[in-house]
């Protein structure tokens, strides 16, 4: 392209994202996620169908006191008056009002099966539904885009209806004709030919938009192909969320345009806020991220084997399609028994150690031999480390560990209670501390931080947040080699640690030990 032009982004998570089964998200979750997705920089925010639900409604009675958009233009959903109603007494349409945004965006009917099964009206009537309501909505001050709903199933079946139903939106008003792959069925070479003829149709009356869902895994190819074909509009969610498959994924549809194919989509500097606003949503919505997403997952620019280390120890961006920081990513090498030298050196200077030529050996050899008996240290950024610092001679001497027990008694109730007991020596005085906890994991946490809590009250910062079990040979029933993994923060940063053994107690005891003794490392006592 000779110069750069601009593709317009509509975030739907508020709306469509939230139709995804299990997800749910509270007024106040959406208010933060429309203010991220305004730092991201999208230029419209649909927030939800005013009157629906009382949380939308709610939702944009804060927004109008609450939100601050500095980029964005917050958008009301809804839907064209109903079949032989009138556009003055529809609630769809007053309530579009009644929540005085600038822009509404309504679903119309452009597929006849739709028209005639769905809504059991006539043509004529559908065409008018979509006339009127973009009239009124347009008459009132506000900018229409319409959703054309199931479009490319409908153009197929009846290209003469869809594009009447395009004509009647923007003779009245309509700004954008979003095309909707609503069951998700088309491919990419059937949306570029049929936005190119949509594009042909209708010229430059009005912004061709795409809004695609996934379930053929095309949604992002099929809004890269409307592109192509003429939309400069694109819709979708962030991280691909939206009921049965999801929808186009904007945390990938968005650095595509403007990485691979040079469109502008967000402001200057936003794109890489991309992977922390996309981390963020995840974690309001409490949908862990998939740690191999394109561009903004953990794994997206991870390299593991140590033929592609190597190579990138000389030129980095020789397995690396962009450059990470683009999109507020980064660069991670993951440490395993493929690991070659160069594997090591690079994540020994990433953690600010100094390995020389035989520890390097030797930090290979633990780790094909520890990996053997089940360790994997991808997952235990933490264990990695310390296995790491004990290659250059370093022993941690903040304790050490002289016994520890668990007991285990059913009270007459059948209830049980589990009791730790620990013997440590932390300088020159030795420590012995028992107690009580839910379960063997906790109780010896709690004894063991109470042995330790005098000469080292940082870790009061430190917290356990998940504690994984899994049994690596199923086939050895109860006698069965037992990793556990074990997930700690101390407010700023986050760490994993592991511990592998038949037995399980003696599997927590060392990853938990691990844990506490990389955050004594990593935390201030102040």
């Amino acid at each position: 392209m000779s110069s750069q032009e601009t593709v317009e982004v509509f975030d739907t998570t508020l709306r469509d994202g939230l139709q995804v089964e299990g997800v749910s998200a509270s007024v106040e979750d959406k208010l933060r996620i429309a203010e991220h997705l305004d730092y991201l920089g999208v230029h419209f925010i649909e927030g939800g169908w005013p009157g629906a639900n009382p949380k939308d409604i709610e939702f944009f009675a804060r927004a109008k006191k609450e939100l601050t958009l500095s980029t964005s233009t917050l958008v009301a959903f809804g839907s064209t008056r109903r079949p032989l109603g009138k556009v003055d007494d529809d609630a769809t349409l007053r309530n579009l009002l009644d929540a005085e945004t600038s822009a509404v965006c309504i679903v119309a009917k452009a597929w006849d099966y739709h028209v005639t099964q769905a809504l059991q009206t006539t043509l004529e009537e559908g065409i008018a539904m979509i006339a009127d309501s973009v009239k009124f909505l347009h008459g009132n001050s506000r900018r229409v885009l319409v959703d054309m709903e199931h479009f490319f199933d409908g153009y197929k079946a009846n290209p003469e209806f869809s594009l009447r139903a395009l004509e009647a939106a923007i003779i009245n008003g309509a700004t954008h004709l979003v095309l909707c792959d609503t069951n998700g069925g088309s491919l990419p070479h059937e949306v570029l030919d049929i936005v190119a003829a949509v594009k042909k149709h209708i010229g430059n009356d009005a912004t061709i938009g795409i809004h695609c869902h996934d379930d053929t895994g095309c949604a992002v190819a099929n809004s890269l192909a409307a592109v192509q074909g003429g939309a400069r509009h694109v819709q979708g969610t962030l991280n691909g969320l939206g009921e049965r498959t999801g929808n186009t994924n904007l945390t990938t549809v968005i650095p595509n345009l403007q990485l691979k194919m040079n469109y502008a989509c967000l402001p200057d500097g936003r794109l890489e806020r991309l992977t922390q606003v996309s981390n963020f949503v995840a974690e309001i919505l409490n949908r862990p991220m998939n740690p191999q997403a394109p561009y903004v997952g953990t794994s997206a620019f991870a390299h593991k084997a140590g033929l592609h280390v190597s190579a990138m120890a000389r030129a980095k961006d020789a397995y690396e399609h962009v450059a990470p920081e683009l999109v507020g990513n980064g660069t991670r090498f993951l440490v395993s028994e493929m690991a070659g030298k160069a594997t090591v050196s690079m994540k020994a200077d990433e953690l600010g150690l100094s390995l020389d030529g035989p520890a390097i050996n030797s930090v290979i050899e633990d780790l094909k031999r520890l990996e053997n008996e089940g360790y994997h240290f991808e997952a235990a950024d933490a264990s990695l480390e310390m296995l790491m610092r004990r290659a250059t001679g370093w022993k941690q001497d903040f304790f050490s560990v002289e016994s520890m027990r668990v007991i285990t008694d059913e009270a007459a109730d059948s209830t049980f209670t589990t009791e730790a007991t620990v013997k440590v020596t932390v300088g020159d005085s030795r420590e012995v501390r028992t107690a009580e906890g839910n379960g063997p994991v906790n109780a010896i946490d709690t004894a063991l931080r109470s042995a330790l809590s005098k000469n080292y009250p940082q870790l009061s910062k430190v917290h356990l947040t998940d504690y994984k079990v899994r049994i690596l040979d199923s086939g050895s029933a109860t006698g069965a080699v037992t990793r556990v993994l074990i997930d700690a923060t101390n407010g700023d940063k986050s760490w994993t640690t592991i511990g592998v053994s038949p037995n399980i107690i003696e599997a927590s005891w060392r990853a938990l030990e691990e844990s506490l003794v990389f955050g004594l490392l990593h935390t201030s006592g102040n």
